[in-house]
């Protein structure tokens, strides 16, 4: 059989990929599958995520092995069959490209074809222009040295609380501590 999945960003208004591959194929080629058409680069981490009608999360594919409790099924994608977790038209799977600004994009399973098969998957259409694959805006760098005094970097924001005060941190709070032992890492 062959599956025909069209795949949105919430991002891009005009923006739509459709693929077709094989349902014997993996989840992991369907991956390749959608980072060429969109020409993304291959090594960020990836989950696809089986979704209910509503679009909420219900069985993930991961990109590695995860350590899981016992009682979660793990799939992972290079061991996963398409057609094990994905049987009928209309499902709906979430792409999750980015993870560190939680950006996906929205797939769903157009059509089946049964009596075909595909060697290899392809995009089979294609509108619009993809979303950027990072947002960089939304990566926070260490910014470089800037020749100020640490107490104006490192103030009461830095730590996260408005409310924490430097003057808790004075030599008082380490008093009940013994630096005269040899502390070494070896």
């Amino acid at each position: 059989m062959i599956y025909k999945f069209i795949f949105i960003s919430d991002e891009e208004a005009d923006f739509m990929r459709e693929i077709s591959i094989d349902s014997e194929a993996t989840f992991f080629d369907l991956h390749n599958a959608v980072l060429d058409a969109v020409k993304y680069d291959k090594d960020a981490m990836t989950s696809f995520f089986i979704c209910n009608e509503d679009w909420e999360k219900e069985q993930e594919v991961t990109l590695v092995e995860m350590d899981t409790t016992a009682d979660i099924d793990n799939y992972v994608m290079d061991q996963t069959p398409l057609e094990e977790l994905i049987t009928e038209e209309h499902q709906k799977v979430l792409y999750v490209f980015d993870y560190i600004s939680d950006r996906a994009f929205f797939m769903e399973l157009k059509e089946i074809i049964p009596g075909q098969s595909l060697a290899q998957a392809v995009c089979s259409a294609s509108l619009g222009v993809a979303p950027e694959q990072y947002k960089l805006e939304d990566i926070d760098f260490v910014a470089a040295p800037t020749g100020k005094k640490d107490a104006d970097i490192f103030d009461e924001n830095f730590y996260g609380d408005e409310g924490f005060d430097m003057d808790e941190l004075d030599n008082e709070s380490f008093s009940d501590m013994n630096f005269d032992d040899d502390y070494s890492l070896s």
